[in-house]
């Protein structure tokens, strides 16, 4: 009896760790990025140029936040939202951040600028100009 409890118990566990490393997975093909020991794809590396041409100057270095706008890595919004907030701009008190629909430097890179700062707000990618995977 004791040695049944001890094989189900086993059981369970081993479902356990299946069970979370099939979310893992499953997790790890929703990202945008790929980053691989500090290096990222092309989509990744052009969000981090796009992000410093347009966005460093109010979000600061990063993403990490600045003077005038938050932080875009310590809560990140999903996709959608990040994608209508872009375009259409967004109001907050006195904070206005400009809406870039239309702006040919913005809106076709929204998912690579996306992909960017999910791989800096997932820890897999750190602070600097990333190298590239080749």
């Amino acid at each position: 009896m004791r040695r049944m409890k001890l094989l189900i118990l086993l059981a369970v566990a081993a479902g356990l760790l299946v069970g979370e490393v099939c979310m893992a997975a499953g997790a790890a093909q929703d990202k945008l990025y790929k980053a691989v020991d500090g290096k990222v794809d092309k989509r990744t590396y052009n969000g981090y140029r796009r992000y410093n041409s347009i966005c460093i100057h109010c979000h600061g270095p990063d993403g990490i936040g600045g003077s005038f706008a938050p932080s875009l890595i310590a809560a990140p919004l999903d996709l959608p939202t990040f994608r209508q907030v872009v375009l259409a701009g967004r109001e907050n008190g006195n904070s206005v951040m400009k809406g870039f629909a239309g702006d040919g430097n913005v809106e076709p890179y929204i998912e690579d600028i996306y992909a960017y700062l999910q791989a800096r707000a997932d820890g897999a990618l750190g602070r600097g100009r990333p190298a590239r995977l080749d």
